[in-house]
C-alpha cells in the first residue's frame, strides 16, 4: 500500500531503536514518518539528519539529544547527538537515489523498537491532489 502512494517515488523503511517501550518507539518511528519536512527531504534526496532529529522530538516521547544515533542505510551519519567524526554525505546520496530508503534511529534509553513504512512527499503528490475534484 505505500509504495502506491499518489505521485511516491520511493518507499521509506523507518526503525527506531533503544525507546523506554515498543509504543514509544513506534510514536516516534509514526512522527519521523508522518513529517512533512522529512518526506521532502527524502524526495529531494537531501541527506538532512536535522529534520529526522525534529520529529523525534516532536514526537513527545523520551528522547535525549546526547544519546541519539542515525543512520541512512547502513551509513552512520549521527552519534551522541552529534554528526559522526569524517562525515562523509556521499554514500548517503547513493543511498537515497534508491527506490528503498531506509532510516534508523537508536535512542539509547531502553529495549523499545518498531519499524514502520512510508514514503516520500514529491511534486507528482501535490499536482494529483491539486487537481482532485469531489
Amino acid at each position: 500500500v505505500v509504495r502506491d502512494g499518489e505521485g511516491a517515488q520511493k518507499l521509506i523503511e523507518i526503525t527506531v531503536e533503544g525507546a523506554e517501550s515498543d509504543a514509544s518507539a513506534h510514536r516516534i518511528a509514526m512522527s519521523i514518518a508522518n513529517s512533512p519536512l522529512v518526506k521532502t527531504a527524502i524526495a529531494g534526496e537531501d541527506a538532512n539528519w536535522g529534520r529526522v532529529v525534529m520529529a523525534v522530538g516532536k514526537a513527545g516521547e523520551p528522547a535525549e539529544r546526547d544519546r541519539l544515533a542515525i543512520r541512512f542505510g547502513a551509513t552512520q551519519v549521527a552519534r551522541e547527538g552529534l554528526a559522526v567524526e569524517g562525515y562523509d554525505e556521499a554514500p548517503i546520496a547513493a543511498h537515497l537515489k534508491g527506490r528503498e530508503v531506509e532510516i534508523g534511529v537508536d535512542l539509547g534509553l531502553g529495549d523499545g523498537r518498531a519499524t514502520v513504512w512510508t514514503c516520500d512527499l514529491t511534486h507528482g503528490y501535490i499536482s494529483i491532489n491539486a487537481d482532485y475534484r469531489s
